[in-house]
């Protein structure tokens, strides 16, 4: 398996951009592009699928455990010409002080040649000690490339490239200059989505041109093909025992925050997502439940408010006892009412409280908790998740149930997540479908006892 990993050697360097251009040129070259992304996130994915034409799969030191990464790596590329790691952060940074988390950590373990994007502005021959200090850290990690980011002009890049070939011996694969072109909108969570981008396929198109005739795509698929071997892990399909079932799950603007192998494990099991949308349905499709994710429902309060009867269909639905899942933003849709820049408006009226949108995050990082005995379908052991909500539920009563006790995060009160009404479970935590927490197959499993009850 061809693949090479995009770091950087902090935030905020671009690598996104590089690493959607990339996709998006590799592709229009008749590449077969598998995109993952580390850690917990959704939009840079959705970017990453966009540009490759493939699903995105993220790969999480929290929520995975030993070994799951090469096996989801191996099955999703297994028909791909070549694979591409995105990183989060910087190459070496994480959780943990000694790096066990770190992108570095997973270039290691995956023994995936590292492609490192230097944001240049306002450097020169200093990019060298960076480059020595980022190759003596860790020796281990194979960083066989470097891309020069946001350059100012050819005299810039000259210098650059002579500091880079006289000092070390990476070599510089491509240098992008600063361009207007390569912005994509970002707002409080990040990067804007490509649903909300106007004109999405040109816009991609017009990022890969770019970032396709600054890198030289030829080298980096040399570069690619230089990373060994890693075992191929056998997985064995699950019987598709929900054969006939059919989960209704919103698909629009306001909530799009899907792991994409957590859907397909939903397949897997015979069972049917049936996408609506939350904006312009009137209604709920015929379904045995219902799961509305993350995404951004504050931007859309007045479309959501204005539905007013898919809004009342589904407090309706809930009220009647169907099972469903909801995850922050959701959670939020759920609620008596939103408010945001001074702005309320109603939404479904299940959870007896207000989502109130904060200037600052008000849960954000990695979670864990137990599953309280009220929890429909969860298991009693410790779970890993994560959240990154700036809304806070306020005027929520004394009286309400909780399916999680937190002992990392902030949930909805410090202390607990996911409130338990009827057969709703709704909470802030995000959470992914792993050999640790199966939590699809729980939830199909408590969605069938109360269709068959």
């Amino acid at each position: 398996m061809a693949r090479f990993l995009i770091a950087a050697a902090h935030k905020s360097s671009g690598k996104t951009v590089i690493s959607t251009g990339l996709a998006g040129a590799l592709a229009a070259r008749g590449n077969r592009v598998q995109c993952f992304k580390k850690g917990p996130d959704y939009i840079d994915p959705m970017w990453l699928a966009a540009a490759s034409g493939r699903p995105c799969y993220n790969l999480d030191f929290n929520t995975m455990v030993s070994g799951e990464f090469t096996a989801l790596m191996c099955a999703r590329a297994n028909d791909a010409d070549v694979a591409m790691i995105e990183a989060n952060k910087g190459l070496f940074d994480g959780v943990d002080l000694h790096g066990s988390d770190s992108n570095a950590a997973l270039a290691v373990r995956t023994k995936t040649p590292v492609i490192l994007v230097i944001d240049t502005n306002g450097m020169t021959r200093g990019i060298a000690p960076l480059l020595q200090g980022y190759r003596a850290f860790d020796p281990d990690v194979n960083i066989a490339g470097v891309i020069l980011n946001k350059v100012g002009g050819p005299r810039h890049e000259g210098k650059l490239r002579a500091a880079v070939e006289t000092y070390t011996d990476i070599p510089v694969i491509g240098a992008v200059g600063r361009n207007r072109k390569l912005d994509i909108g970002e707002r409080h969570l990040g990067l804007t989505t490509p649903s909300e981008t106007a004109h999405l396929d040109a816009k991609i198109s017009e990022i890969a041109e770019i970032i396709g005739s600054s890198v030289d795509l030829d080298l980096l698929l040399n570069i690619a093909a230089t990373a060994p071997n890693v075992p191929v892990i056998p997985r064995n399909a699950p019987k598709p025992i929900y054969q006939g079932m059919r989960i209704a799950i919103a698909r629009d603007k306001a909530f799009g925050f899907y792991y994409a192998d957590d859907l397909e494990r939903f397949a897997e099991l015979g069972a049917e997502l049936i996408p609506f949308n939350a904006l312009t349905d009137s209604a709920l499709p015929d379904c045995d439940g219902l799961f509305i994710g993350g995404g951004f429902p504050e931007t859309q309060m007045q479309a959501l408010a204005a539905n007013h009867a898919l809004r009342a269909d589904i407090k309706r639905a809930i009220d009647a006892g169907l099972p469903a899942y909801a995850e922050c933003g959701g959670l939020m849709y759920l609620c008596d009412a939103m408010r945001w820049q001074d702005e309320r408006h109603p939404m479904c009226g299940v959870v007896p409280a207000d989502a109130v949108m904060h200037k600052r995050p008000q849960g954000r990082g990695y979670v864990e908790y137990t599953a309280t005995q009220a929890h429909p379908w969860g298991a009693g052991g410790m779970t890993k998740a994560h959240e990154f909500h700036y809304a806070r539920l306020e005027n929520l009563p004394d009286t309400v149930t909780f399916a999680r006790n937190l002992t990392r995060g902030a949930g909805i009160d410090g202390q607990h997540d996911a409130l338990v009404i009827n057969n709703l479970v709704a909470g802030f935590c995000h959470l992914r479908n792993t050999t640790d927490n199966p939590w699809v197959d729980r939830f199909l499993g408590f969605v069938n006892a109360c269709r068959t009850a």
